[in-house]
């Protein structure tokens, strides 16, 4: 085995607010010989994403907590350089959740061969990845969109919200959205081909501008936000409507909880369904999902954009990015490039 060196992330501090670069360090790490069964990988990209915020405070929610002064995780496609176990050969390209480092060695626990055929690689992080089952579940099964459907999706041209605006769309919604540019504006209309979006932060009054894109109400909230856009979106939801609650970023970074929404009594009044969703729990639809996405991407009817940083000493720049709206789609960080290997 070549003596290499790798660089990775470690927690420095659990962070107060929006995340600063002071709240990570990077080390640098040496690595033995393989033994019998073990693989080193090299990873290629990896992903950064709004949950793992969530994991950067000394508290369990659905996950453990990141521990200070230890490397990060989080989803990364990798190359596999040298291997002594019988599953993998050297060259392969696999999907783990050893993000935040260059290398790493592997038992092969953990590790999803990824086909290549389908989709770039780095697409195995976002369209055909973690995002892209977020999108596929929240909207069919939690949010059980039907045919005729407004379908209002809050930070519509990130990883999950472009992707449920466009399944929405197939399914025969119409699908408003909200961002926070004219820049994703654009793109959702020319590119994802919804009916219309709204700039929140250029919107006077929020809820009139909804209310005038939404005249008939609004059948399904796909909330990635929560907090204000929340609460507009109840007072327009129509009887029977359903909130899929998959992410609440507007308050990830609040010091102190934030109040709740002031019309709760809406869902009451109007029989809503409100569900939160964990896409981990439901890994049972996976190969339904990989199958049915697999197609709209070969029909071309799924688009997507990447906004990529260059280099494991951006990865903070890249996770702080995702907080101040930076990001149209998946934001990811490229590592490297992959190798030739005989």
């Amino acid at each position: 085995m070549t003596k290499i060196e790798s660089r990775e992330f470690h927690l420095n501090q659990y962070p107060e607010g929006i995340p600063s670069p002071d709240d990570f360090q990077l080390k640098k790490v040496n690595f033995r010989k393989l033994n019998k069964g073990e693989l080193l990988i090299k990873n290629i990209w990896m992903s950064v994403d709004p949950y793992m915020r969530g994991r950067m405070v000394d508290m369990k929610t659905y996950a453990e907590p990141f521990k200070v002064g230890e490397v990060l995780y989080g989803g990364a496609i990798g190359q596999v350089v040298e291997s002594l176990h019988r599953d993998y050969r050297p060259g392969c390209y696999v999907k783990s959740m050893q993000g935040w480092r260059e290398y790493f060695i592997s038992e092969g626990e953990g590790l999803d061969q990824v086909d290549c055929k389908i989709a770039p690689l780095q697409a195995h992080l976002g369209v055909m990845g973690m995002p892209g089952m977020t999108a596929y579940v929240g909207l069919l099964y939690i949010g059980e969109v039907k045919p005729g459907d407004t379908v209002f999706v809050s930070a519509a041209a990130g990883a999950v919200g472009s992707l449920v605006c466009q399944i929405a769309k197939m399914k025969g919604c119409r699908v408003v959205g909200s961002v926070g540019s004219e820049q994703k504006v654009n793109w959702l209309i020319d590119k994802a081909k919804i009916d219309t979006a709204i700039n929140y932060k250029t919107s006077i009054d929020f809820n009139a501008a909804l209310s005038e894109l939404c005249p008939d109400g609004i059948d399904v909230y796909y909330d990635n936000v929560g907090g204000k856009q929340l609460e507009a979106a109840l007072n327009l939801m129509n009887q029977s409507g359903r909130v899929v609650v998959c992410g609440t970023i507007s308050n990830y970074n609040n010091l102190q909880p934030s109040p709740g929404p002031s019309n709760l009594r809406q869902i009451l009044v109007k029989r809503l369904k409100v569900q939160g969703f964990i896409v981990s729990d439901h890994m049972d639809l996976y190969p339904e999902f990989i199958e049915q996405m697999s197609k709209w991407i070969s029909a071309g009817k799924i688009k997507w954009h990447e906004t990529i940083i260059e280099g494991i000493e951006n990865a903070p720049t890249a996770f702080i990015g995702l907080f101040k709206g930076e990001n149209i789609g998946k934001m990811l960080v490229k590592l490297s490039n992959p190798e030739t290997l005989s």
